[in-house]
């Protein structure tokens, strides 16, 4: 049965562009959300590429060649900063992959965002502000990377020049 289960959700997420929360694949399973959790890490165990974003569980999907990953290092600090930040980035066609903290403990300390279009940006800066969530950069007084996708290196620059332009980055 939990084998089974485990083959349907690979399948649901895979087929699906959009992420499934735990309680989601819970109730479609007619399951516990603790059970969804343990089937997640005994496929992310298997060699399955499950991701946990804010919006709940993905299988990556492969883009056409011709999209480039792209890392910034920025700093800012607020709610209204950081919503700023990701739509100026989506704007331009870029998708957010993640944001980056290095805490000087735990070290790298990794957030799944996947953002790729305003609704996304919404949707997250709509979550943060319910559940009452503080940004990762708030361990690191506002310094964070990012981790982007985009379409080409002319619309990396365009994104760097108006995230300085914005003051969230310290150099081109």
């Amino acid at each position: 049965m939990s084998d089974n289960r485990r083959k349907m959700i690979i399948e649901k997420l895979n087929l699906s562009t959009e992420p499934f929360t735990g309680t989601e694949l819970a109730t479609y399973f007619e399951v516990s959300r603790q059970v969804i959790v343990q089937d997640v890490a005994i496929l992310r165990a298997e060699g399955y590429s499950i991701l946990a974003t804010s919006s709940g569980y993905i299988i990556p999907k492969v883009h056409g060649q011709n999209r480039m990953i792209k890392t910034f290092v920025s700093e800012h600090r607020g709610f209204d900063r950081m919503e700023e930040e990701l739509k100026i980035i989506v704007e331009y066609g870029g998708k957010v992959i993640d944001v980056i903290v290095e805490h000087p403990v735990y070290g790298e300390i990794v957030g799944t965002l996947l953002i790729s279009n305003m609704d996304e940006v919404n949707k997250f800066i709509k979550r943060v502000d319910e559940t009452n969530a503080k940004p990762l950069s708030l361990l690191t007084d506002g310094a964070h990377i990012h981790t982007i996708e985009v379409p080409s290196e002319k619309i990396f620059k365009l994104i760097k020049a108006e995230l300085y332009e914005k003051g969230f980055i310290k150099e081109l």
